[in-house]
């Protein structure tokens, strides 16, 4: 008999997997408590950006097996993927993973599976689920079946990556492991690697600590740089060449939804062994308080006080609309807070989303004393400068992510500043 699945969490994760369900033959339930976004999907309209999503979302409502609202169905299999996110004192907050899985425990049956995608720390599965789902009077293990397959993918490449990365499954038996590798076996070509629910919980957020600390490691190599006349990026390119080296790259934070924010949850579990890991999330979150004074002192330096600044880039990352920890907005505020006038533009976003965005970046630039690059989008890097109209006839520009041309910036009139570059050092335009 033909599975009938429910989504719960319509956001980045919950939609797009729904849809290669629904695109794959599996009757899909889609859930969200936000009606608007139901609305928008139910009308085949997006609520977020992802690659390739529209035409998919459009094929899936067409088909008839993509269906939406704000509650939950009977359903055979459960796929919860809700936001885990950090609370202000950088402790997990887990109240959308707990009333997500009680709302389905009303509609559970016999032989039913829950899987849990969201990004979570380790014993969320047995401390925060399984109380929740043992109310459904069925035995677990024997009657209800619930495992842990986080989610794998970064923004901009979702489907790409849904269907061709390895997933981890980790059950809280092993016929729950089995019967979730059997369902992502729908679209899944990359491996499927089976173990326990803590464990699967563990490698997610391990390989997000991993590119956080390597990332502090690079913004504090960036800083060094700066005060030794050596360009990071190029040492970086440079040491990378070894076969063992794999150093990523600085910039002027970390966002998103993962990276920024699942190494405290290692932080939380066991703090005192987790020395390193804090120390790196706090030399990451220290970047935008660094990428303010740097662009106050080079202000300073051509002698223009509570200068007017534009943020090139809202989103935590390139090409895509996802605000969610961006170190654009944590800039925005250290600058502020030294005083200076800031505006923003991002392409990507749309509707305006943060106080101090315009809808054009000729509005963005206009007053513009010094340019700062936070986010590398395509519109970016393929700007021409020699377009752009500011007050200042000399206007400065300061690239956090070696994504400009520095010829064709200084060419166009602008002094030109790197973060991590200590060798060219904003050097007089041509």
């Amino acid at each position: 008999m033909q599975k009938k699945l429910c989504v719960i969490g319509l956001g980045y994760i919950g939609l797009p997997t729904a849809v290669m369900f629904a695109n794959s033959g599996v009757q899909v339930h889609g859930v969200d408590l936000n009606e608007k976004a139901v609305s928008m999907i139910a009308n085949k309209q997006l609520h977020i950006e992802e690659n390739g999503l529209g035409e998919r979302l459009e094929q899936a409502i067409d088909s008839k097996l993509f269906t939406v609202s704000t509650q939950p169905v009977e359903a055979d299999v459960y796929i919860i993927a809700v936001p885990s996110p950090i609370n202000p004192d950088n402790t997990a907050n887990l109240e959308f993973i707990r009333t997500a899985t009680a709302s389905i425990v009303p509609y559970l049956n016999k032989g039913a599976l829950v899987i849990l995608e969201s990004t979570v720390p380790p014993k969320t599965v047995e401390n925060v689920m399984l109380p929740e789902l043992r109310k459904s009077n069925l035995i677990l293990g024997e009657e209800l079946f619930v495992s842990h397959s986080p989610e794998r993918v970064i923004p901009g490449k979702i489907f790409e990556e849904l269907i061709n990365n390895d997933r981890i499954v980790g059950g809280i038996t092993p016929k729950s492991a089995e019967m979730t590798k059997e369902l992502y076996k729908t679209f899944v070509q990359g491996e499927i690697h089976l173990t326990d629910a803590t464990t699967a919980e563990l490698v997610k957020v391990m390989e997000n600590t991993y590119r956080d600390v390597n990332i502090a490691f690079a913004n504090e190599l960036a800083k060094i740089a700066e005060t030794i006349d050596v360009d990071i990026w190029e040492a970086i390119r440079f040491a990378n060449f070894h076969p063992r080296v794999n150093i990523h790259l600085p910039g002027p934070g970390v966002g998103g939804h993962c990276i920024a924010v699942d190494p405290w949850f290692l932080v939380e579990l066991s703090p005192e062994n987790a020395e390193v890991i804090k120390k790196s999330r706090l030399t990451n979150n220290g970047m935008p308080k660094f990428t303010a004074q740097k662009a106050q002192s080079l202000l300073e330096e051509r002698g223009i006080q509570n200068g007017n600044i534009t943020i090139l880039g809202l989103a935590f990352k390139g090409d895509v609309d996802d605000l969610r920890e961006s170190p654009s907005t944590e800039v925005i505020k250290e600058l502020q807070n030294l005083s200076l006038t800031v505006v923003s533009f991002d392409p990507h976003i749309k509707e305006l989303q943060h106080p101090t965005q315009v809808a054009t970046i000729e509005e963005a630039t206009a007053n513009a004393d010094l340019l700062i690059l936070t986010t590398d989008h395509t519109e970016f890097k393929n700007l021409n400068p020699q377009t752009l109209i500011t007050k200042n006839k000399k206007p400065l520009v300061l690239d956090t992510k070696n994504a400009l041309n520095r010829d064709k910036w200084e060419q166009a009139g602008f002094r030109f500043y790197k973060l991590g570059d200590g060798k060219n050092k904003g050097l007089p335009s041509i």
